[in-house]
């Protein structure tokens, strides 16, 4: 039986990390979305409306951690490349096991 619940134990561990590796790494998408439809003037439209409304309530309160402790660089907004890369240290780290 402590056979049976150790393999159990590891299935759990295997999938909780695959898990955070792709959460992470759909939201980097999310970021490089919110990032594109912020630059490109794009038409008015109920739906691209919906979805950029979507976009800003799911990123930026994660971004706006980093616009907080970077310095502005003048028109450049680095802080979604930075919000990005910690997101890829963590999936990079909890891939490898810690």
């Amino acid at each position: 039986m402590g056979g049976l619940a150790t393999i159990l134990l590891a299935d759990v561990a295997t999938f909780a990390r695959r898990l955070v590796v792709t959460f992470c790494y759909v939201y980097i998408l999310l970021i490089l979305l919110y990032v594109i439809s912020q630059m490109l003037p794009l038409p008015y439209s109920p739906w691209l409306a919906r979805i950029q409304r979507f976009l800003y309530d799911v990123c930026e309160p994660y971004i706006r951690l980093f616009r907080r402790l970077l310095p502005p660089l003048g028109p450049l907004d680095l802080s979604p490349f930075v919000a990005s890369l910690l997101l890829v240290i963590v999936a990079q780290l909890v891939q490898n096991k810690l």
